[in-house]
């Protein structure tokens, strides 16, 4: 049975909040190696890092949810205080700078960090509605999370998904292009972003984003599957070439 990223988070923040930093540790691990992380994936992953002794780590998993969600004021609070602990004060002075001009930011009539919040809760009520078959309700809801975090593209490219899943190519396509055109190292965004392409009959643009793919991460699998079943496609629509004609004979 395939565990989703979500439920694996959730076991992982079982584990922490009984301060079994290590087991949150090897559950967020699996989480990342599938390629499925979200921002607070990556941001639990680095406070797990934090309290086992791995600063190191920690602040490299900070960096990676900031990556997803720049906006992120608590892995950015987090992230200042490894900093602090590891003797770079000014990094971590800059940091905490960030984190409260984030804070102070508006967004649809809410102070950020609880609109952050909120968007959570969507995403949330979210994932409950699409495990329970609801897919309109679920794509609403993360909709609606994005009406209140527009940064947060770990929720965008769940939502992108989920419309591909819907059968609303061109929308899914829509929310990918944004993600991949605001970050363009998110590698995961692009591999769907070329098959919202190919789902929706261009072949030269999914061949396009796939093979940018495939330059930055040549050891995906999923890339060259992608670009193998293109291949397959191309060819199946050749027309089969005309039989010769045979010579005519020659009357006596």
């Amino acid at each position: 049975m395939d565990v989703s990223p979500e439920h694996q988070v959730g076991h992982a923040r079982e584990r922490f909040q009984l301060q079994d930093y290590y087991g949150a540790i090897h559950l967020l691990e699996d989480v990342v190696a599938s390629g499925r992380a979200f921002a607070d994936a990556h941001h639990l992953l680095g406070l797990s890092y934090s309290l086992a002794g791995q600063p190191d780590k920690a602040l490299s998993q900070f960096d990676r949810a900031l990556g997803l969600n720049p906006n992120y004021v608590e892995a950015l609070i987090h992230r200042a205080l490894v900093l602090n602990e590891l003797g770079r004060e000014d990094e971590a002075i800059a940091c905490l700078s960030r984190a409260g001009s984030v804070g102070g930011e508006a967004r649809q009539g809410f102070p950020a960090h609880v609109a952050a919040k909120l968007a959570n809760q969507h995403a949330a009520l979210g994932e409950a509605y699409y495990e329970a078959g609801g897919m309109v309700e679920a794509i609403e809801e993360y909709q609606a999370a994005l009406s209140l975090g527009p940064a947060f593209h770990d929720l965008r490219y769940k939502l992108g998904r989920l419309l591909l899943e819907a059968g609303r190519v061109l929308d899914a396509r829509e929310e990918f292009e944004i993600i991949v055109r605001q970050r363009p190292h998110f590698t995961d965004a692009a591999a769907m972003l070329g098959l919202a392409c190919y789902l929706a009959g261009d072949g030269l643009a999914a061949r396009t984003v796939w093979e940018e793919c495939r330059e930055r991460r040549p050891e995906d699998p999923r890339v060259e599957a992608y670009l193998a079943m293109l291949k397959r496609s191309d060819s199946a629509a050749e027309p089969a070439p005309k039989p010769a004609r045979a010579a005519r004979r020659k009357r006596a």
